[in-house]
Formats: structure tokens, sequence, C-alpha cells
């Protein structure tokens, strides 16, 4: 069975840090593109981000582009998303999910859930001012 598991959630002031991780099995990880998404309450859920585990490339929403920093390890089938200078404005629930795809482009950013076939079940980060 897929599974997405989401961890280092939690409550962290205005520019602080944190440090989330995606750890994946049941699937060959090195075929799937994985991206993250948020959801504020109230809100869409958006994606942010982006890494091909294949071909290491990255890609970042306007909105966290040089604050977080997605990276993959695919000895240990875990993705990574260092998050820095958070604001308010960031907390949310943050998933993780793995592509269809190698890439995280392919006719265009793959940026919509649609192209996410599998999901974990999210971890909240709370950024109080």
């Amino acid at each position: 069975e897929v599974q997405l598991v989401e961890s280092g959630g939690g409550l962290v002031q205005a520019g602080g840090s944190l440090r989330l991780a995606c750890a994946a099995s049941g699937f060959t990880f090195d075929d799937h593109a994985i991206g993250w998404f948020r959801q504020a309450p109230g809100k869409e859920r958006d994606w942010f981000s982006c890494v091909s585990s294949s071909y290491r490339n990255t890609y970042y929403a306007d909105s966290v582009k040089g604050r977080f920093t997605i990276f993959s390890d695919n000895a240990k089938k875990t993705v990574y998303l260092q998050m820095n200078n958070l604001k308010p404005e960031d907390t949310a629930i943050y998933y993780c999910a793995a592509a269809g795809e190698y890439y995280c482009s392919g006719y265009g950013l793959m940026n919509g859930m649609r192209e996410y076939p599998y999901w974990g079940q999210g971890t909240q980060v709370t950024v109080s001012s």
C-alpha cells in the first residue's frame, strides 16, 4: 500500500524555522516527483513546492521562494522541507503528495491536486506573531 507520512510540524514563533519530512513507502520512490501543498482554515489547498527525486529539480511558489527549501534523500525515501523565516500567514496544514510522473513539470508545472495521486495525512504548522 502506498503511504506518505508527514512529520515535523508544530508551533513556532514568527521568524523561526521548522523542518518537515515526508517518508514514503509502498511504491518506487525514484519514479515519482514529490510535491508539497498547504491548506489554511477556510482556504483552498494550494501547491507551493515540488522536487523531482530522479532529476533533482526543484520548484517553488512565490509565497515561499527564498524561505523554503525542498530536497530529497532517495536512499531514505524521504523528502524534506526546510522552512525558514516563517510568517503567521504560513500557518496551515502541510501535505506531501506523490505525482504520477518523474518530473515536477511535464506539459507545464504540476501544481494541481489532480497531478498527485498519493497523499499524506498532513501535519499542522502554526506560526505565532
